[in-house]
């Protein structure tokens, strides 16, 4: 292989990715419901159907102790309730949730578990009663504290509602708050966005600043109601230069405020902040994937559940399989999706130690002309222990990674 290894030291280890096929696993609960679909989100939702959640609610705990015996003799990390709303829930149906999970899996003592949920859902006796439930972290999704993008993303919050949402969850207890936001919707300007991190970082928000963010580009979806306004020129999304704009500006206020910047979109306040559940996707790990829609991995075989609310519940009611496609993913596949996902983690990259332990091949001689031409034109650094992205590869990571698969 004709590639120049760095001498310089490995500065930080958070994650050894990708995972062994016997790490810790992670466990995702989809909740599709949602009192309005935002027009960016192309996610498996419905609204309208609240009424369906008691059925629901006991459908995916069917469907988590039929997941737990693929998981045998394994521990499981992280439960994550994603959605959709999974703040629509009350407390109660979470706890019984997760303490099915307790009963289906092998769960570790220090888990983490994740739940999303909307401001407008969040008050103190409903945060103090998820913490009781199980919840240890809240991940909310605030999206902006600009009020026209508020409504050009369709969200039914005001930026108020953020602050009064993760202050009741600081009240409550929680010591795990992080906030998703959105940049580069359309009309936004890079004072918006500066004004937007400024308050965040300042602790301006809920009286002291979040434990994690995830700052994410706005991808106009195909289908998507957005997509439309798009095409029919009502909106304009900023372009590729300004939305680049927008990410340097996001790394460096945030890394000039102590942050952590392990993952492409993902920020901690600390090492120990890092989510442990998307780390799982990261290392290309393994997790159950419980509820309508949602996608399981355990050792290079994929599945995806049904995706209707209504027919899943039916499903197994009837003690029918809910999987409706099962996706074998090769060798050579599942090394691609290795890179393409360990690439993210800033950090640490893909440890060669670990893909040799995974993949039972050398990661050196398995991509020696990938490796060779991105370390030459400097979107890559490589040392004896790890790849990872060069501070101008992260800006161009998509394309980098694209070139593994």
């Amino acid at each position: 292989m004709n590639v120049v290894l760095s001498s310089a030291p490995a500065q930080s280890h958070l994650f050894d990715a990708p995972a062994d096929s016997d790490d810790e696993f992670g466990i995702y609960l989809h909740v599709p419901f949602c009192s309005h679909i935002c027009p960016y989100c192309d996610f498996n939702t419905y609204s309208g159907q609240s009424a369906r959640i008691p059925a629901y609610v006991e459908a995916i705990k069917r469907d988590a102790a039929i997941w737990g015996k693929q998981f045998d003799g394994r521990t499981a990390g992280s439960i994550f309730l994603g959605g959709g709303t999974p703040s629509l829930l009350a407390p109660i149906q979470i706890k019984d949730i997760l303490t099915t999970c307790e009963s289906a899996f092998d769960l570790a003592p220090e888990r983490e578990v994740t739940m999303e949920a909307n401001p407008n859902n969040l008050d103190e006796k409903y945060c103090s009663a998820l913490l009781e439930s199980g919840v240890n972290r809240l991940s909310i999704g605030a999206q902006t504290l600009d009020r026209r993008g508020l409504r050009v993303l369709g969200r039914l919050h005001e930026a108020e509602e953020t602050a009064s949402a993760v202050a009741a969850a600081r009240r409550a207890g929680f010591e795990n708050v992080s906030l998703d936001f959105i940049y580069g919707w359309p009309g936004q300007t890079i004072e918006q966005w500066r004004s937007d991190l400024g308050l965040l970082l300042s602790g301006e928000v809920g009286g002291r600043p979040p434990d994690h963010l995830s700052l994410y580009g706005l991808i106009v979806e195909p289908g998507t109601p957005m997509a439309d306004a798009v095409h029919r020129g009502i909106l304009s999304p900023v372009d590729d230069d300004t939305a680049a704009d927008f990410y340097e500006l996001a790394m460096t206020m945030v890394a000039d405020a102590g942050w952590v910047h392990y993952e492409i979109a993902n920020w901690a306040s600390s090492a120990r902040m890092v989510s442990r559940h998307n780390a799982v996707y990261w290392r290309n790990g393994d997790y159950a994937g419980i509820g309508a829609g949602a996608h399981g991995h355990v050792r290079n075989r994929r599945m995806m559940n049904q995706p209707s609310p209504a027919r899943y519940i039916a499903a197994l009611n009837r003690a029918e399989p809910v999987v409706s496609n099962v996706e074998d993913i090769s060798e050579n596949t599942a090394m691609g999706e290795t890179m393409m996902l360990g690439l993210r983690l800033l950090e640490d990259g893909v440890s060669v130690q670990s893909f040799a332990q995974r993949h039972g091949v050398s990661l050196f001689d398995t991509f020696a002309p990938q490796l060779s031409r991105l370390t030459s034109i400097g979107l890559l650094e490589v040392d004896q222990r790890r790849v990872r992205l060069t501070a101008r590869g992260v800006l161009l990571a998509n394309s980098v990674c694209a070139e593994f698969l």
